[in-house]
């Protein structure tokens, strides 16, 4: 049995155990620096991800989530995956919310923000809003595998804005 000194040790010892898919061992870790220090943030964001990728709880990942964000709200991973979760279970409000406090925090995945943005628009049929979004994050982009991602949105709702006008009709008199 290891014996950790420290909560910073014991935290790096949960990711490393996470990384190796040792889940179970990384979720035990966890779950004992937060009844030993509900404040530490990192270990609620790794619990939230443990929580909304793997077990499927998505009220207790939101919860994980949240608490990092209010305990450290300058740490910018944290902010995709509640985002995503957000635009997941179609919660407008926390939308608006939280991708704001994304886009303004230091460090935060913009392109990403914007395309869960565009991805959030896009399901509600907000054809104009999700072409914005989209564009944005191909403004923000970096790395061509998400270019190339964007691209296939943009040209995507472009599409469905296309379908849609073919179908308006407009009655003369």
């Amino acid at each position: 049995m290891d014996t950790y000194y420290t909560i910073e040790e014991k935290y790096l010892q949960a990711v490393d155990e996470l990384s190796f898919g040792e889940t179970p061992k990384g979720l035990n870790l966890l779950n004992e620096i937060i009844s030993n220090d509900p404040l530490y943030a990192r270990a609620h964001y790794q619990l939230g991800i443990i929580y909304y990728y793997e077990i499927k709880d998505y009220q207790t990942a939101g919860y994980h989530f949240k608490t990092c964000m209010e305990l450290e709200p300058s740490f910018p991973d944290n902010y995709t995956h509640y985002l995503d979760l957000l635009v997941f279970l179609n919660m407008e409000k926390q939308v608006a919310t939280i991708s704001i406090k994304a886009l303004n925090t230091p460090g935060a995945d913009a392109a990403g923000i914007y395309d869960l943005l565009g991805l959030f628009y896009e399901k509600n049929k907000q054809w104009t809003k999700a072409l914005e979004a989209y564009q944005k994050a191909f403004m923000e982009v970096t790395e061509n595998e998400e270019k190339v991602n964007i691209e296939q949105s943009l040209k995507r709702v472009r599409s469905k804005m296309q379908q849609t006008q073919a179908y308006t009709y407009h009655i003369t008199e």
